[in-house]
């Protein structure tokens, strides 16, 4: 049935479209009896996990970018989705890129967005998060806070943002991860080199150390990285005292495709995501296992549609993995086909 009716909304600009099928749900959702209905069609029954100290009721998340302002978390709740990411959130507003500025690539079963940063602030997502978790308390759904810099500010200032976003959201998130790779704002994927990197978590590991129960502080990498900067991102990891890596970002290779040369020159520049990124995303994670000993959590991100797919992250090292494109494509039942498919 989705299959039919993702045919129809494909049809229509996809940014467009993501707000009318979350903006439907909404409406669904606010009726109790509807609400009901919906958990128990989607309900993918417990698959609990223990990563970094928190306690997830399965193990297949939503990636950031979906629900930058937490808007729909009551929604994704009733998705059965075990957690979310949140954001990207930056201190101040901004309105992201000019639209056009998400594009689906049916032939390949991808998308290519430069969203660029579009969210509402944290102070903002910080009162829309408190909302939630005054309405919903029994949620047994985690929360992770996505986390950027805005464009405006200089790289050296970075870590600045970085922080005044941990302050906003510490007391409504239970876990950040720091996104550093995202390929639509421009420079940011600088700050994935080492020095870059201890000044950033520096910062938030001394904010953290000091409140009386400190969030785990995860990184998000691209994975365009080479090899030699992967080994440097886990000594890292492990020297700083991370509590987990996501892998990955979105890719700017264009490697592969099927989709018509000159339809991908008129979409432009962003982030490629889904299909064409799964096995790279896995050869990342398999290295960052192997390379960490074990010793750092992975969250893998890239290219899920199904349980085979999450089934390979998972042994290739994850403890959890995240959909995004795969969700757009496969629909609202993805995390209750994904739960049951790998037992």
């Amino acid at each position: 049935m989705y299959r039919a009716i993702r045919d129809i909304l494909f049809r229509y600009d996809a940014e467009a479209v993501h707000g009318f099928v979350m903006h439907s749900m909404q409406r669904a959702c606010a009726l109790p009896p509807i609400r009901a209905v919906l958990s128990s069609w989607f309900d993918p029954g417990p698959h609990p996990v223990r990563v970094f100290g928190l306690d997830f009721r399965n193990p297949v998340g939503l990636a950031a970018g979906f629900d930058k302002n937490a808007a729909y978390l009551r929604e994704l709740d009733v998705m059965g989705f075990g957690h979310v990411e949140i954001g990207t959130v930056t201190p101040l507003p901004q309105a992201g890129n000019e639209k056009p500025r998400l594009f689906r690539l049916p032939e390949d079963r991808a998308l290519i967005n430069r969203m660029g940063f579009n969210n509402e602030g944290a102070a903002a997502v910080a009162d829309l998060l408190a909302r939630w978790r005054n309405d919903f308390p029994s949620s047994a759904m985690i929360i992770g806070g996505n986390i950027g810099k805005n464009k405006a500010t200089p790289n050296d200032e970075a870590s600045s943002d970085y922080a005044k976003c941990f302050l906003s959201l510490y007391e409504t998130v239970d876990y950040f991860v720091v996104n550093v790779s995202s390929p639509n704002t421009p420079g940011l994927r600088e700050l994935q080199e080492r020095p870059a990197l201890e000044r950033i978590f520096a910062e938030l590991q001394h904010i953290n150390q000091g409140k009386p129960r400190p969030k785990p502080i995860l990184l998000k990498i691209a994975p365009d990285l080479t090899l030699p900067q992967l080994d440097v991102i886990c000594a890292l990891a492990m020297e700083l005292g991370l509590s987990g890596i996501v892998a990955t970002n979105t890719t700017v290779s264009r490697e592969g495709l099927h989709t018509d040369p000159a339809a991908l020159r008129r979409m432009g520049d962003g982030g490629l995501s889904g299909s064409p990124l799964r096995e790279r995303s896995t050869e990342v994670l398999r290295h960052l296992h192997r390379q960490c000993g074990g010793k750092i959590p992975l969250i893998g991100s890239g290219g899920i549609f199904k349980a085979g797919d999450a089934r390979e992250k998972l042994d290739a090292g994850a403890s959890l993995v995240q959909v995004w494109t795969g969700f757009v494509y496969e629909g609202p039942g993805i995390v209750r086909k994904i739960c049951n498919g790998i037992g």
